[in-house]
């Protein structure tokens, strides 16, 4: 039986939790994820033990992370619609280049990278975009806004100062 290469690339965050990335070949058709004990598991197919595989797990990764959103925004959000009494027309999620939330009109873009964050700081981050439905530019009516939800939201502001939102 022949040995399979193994190796470990890097941490990847999921709600604020570190997990162990990785990486195995083995004679498989197409990639494969999983998920278990802090330690996220990719299979390759054998053909790529000798090539620069970084973009097929970047791709596994960010597909991850979309399937994480979709499956567990709707909760947080839905958690912030009741609390604020509003909500935008439209909410999706969608890949923005640097950029964690984006408030458009009536309509609400989140960026799935956003599940790497710990769920109070997705709260925060949820809640600054529905603030932006009724004031638009970053003015003392808008922070007031958001103290008044998350009275400590300078906190995961520094928290995800690094992106935009």
């Amino acid at each position: 039986m022949k040995k399979i290469k193994k190796e470990v690339l890097k941490i990847v965050k999921i709600f604020g939790i570190n997990y162990q990335l990785n990486i195995s070949y083995k004679y498989v058709k197409a990639p494969k994820l999983n998920i278990e004990d802090q330690l996220i598991k990719i299979v390759l197919p054998n053909k790529y033990k000798n090539i620069n595989n970084e973009s097929i797990i970047e791709i596994l990764i960010e597909k991850m992370y979309e399937a994480i959103a979709e499956k567990e925004l709707d909760n947080i959000m839905e958690k912030v619609r009741l609390t604020l009494k509003f909500a935008p027309e439209d909410c999706k999620i969608a890949r923005i280049d640097k950029t964690l939330g984006k408030c458009y009109a009536d309509k609400v873009v989140i960026n799935p990278d956003i599940v790497m964050y710990k769920k109070e700081t997705i709260e925060y981050i949820i809640f600054h975009e529905f603030c932006h439905l009724k004031f638009k530019r970053h003015n003392k009516n808008f922070y007031n806004a958001l103290k008044r939800y998350i009275p400590n939201y300078e906190k995961y502001a520094y928290e995800v100062a690094g992106m935009k939102y």
